[in-house]
Order: C-alpha cells, then structure tokens, then sequence
C-alpha cells in the first residue's frame, strides 16, 4: 500500500561572511521552494530575508518561488554582490594587472 503523502527531503541554504547555514527540511511531494524555505524557518533566524526580493535557486541556478522541489535539491537563497565580478576584471585589466587563475595576482609582464 502506498503512503498517502509521499515525503522528500531538500536542504535549505544562506550564507553571510560570518555565518553559514544548512537546514534539512522534509516536504511533501510537489513542494515549492516558497514552501521549503518557510518550513526550514530560516526567515526566523535571518528576519532582515525578504523572499520578495532575495534572489533564490537550486544548485545555483536562479528559480522562482513557485519551482517545485525534487528530494535532494538544495534550495539557496542569494546575497546582493558587493562588486560587479567584470567590472573588477575590466578595472585590472585597465590598470594592467595580470590575473592567476583563482584569482591571485601575478608578477607584470616586463617583457
């Protein structure tokens, strides 16, 4: 006989310099991302969140309130950038600084 509610289980998200969290939630099937965020009670310990403007997803890519859910999905709730990635780029570029991949810096060129 099969369960009148089949259940699933998604992670919940956020993360800020000084504190990282993951929640599990367990949902019905056919939950929302809306639904697993209220359920994971994160908006409690983070009231300043507002779901109307924070930007959302599952495994980084961008979704919307009403996405439904799959078990093992991780819901991620997403912090404004503090700097446009290509406009820093471009700025070192400009200022003829050489990039690493990863980020660091190296030597310039003298050649």
């Amino acid at each position: 006989m099969a369960a009148a509610n089949p259940m699933i289980w998604v992670e919940v998200a956020y993360a800020r310099p000084d504190r990282q969290i993951i929640l599990p939630v367990e949902l019905p099937e056919g939950a929302t991302l809306e639904q697993a965020i209220i359920q994971s009670r994160l908006l409690e310990q983070f009231p300043d969140l507002d779901l109307k403007t924070t930007k959302i997803g599952v495994f980084g890519k961008l979704g919307k309130l009403s996405t439904v859910l799959r078990a093992g999905d991780r819901v991620e709730l997403y912090r404004p950038l503090i700097a446009d990635p290509k406009a820093v780029r471009q700025q070192r570029a400009a200022e003829g600084k050489r990039m690493r991949k990863g980020g660091g810096e190296l030597e310039p060129d003298r050649g």
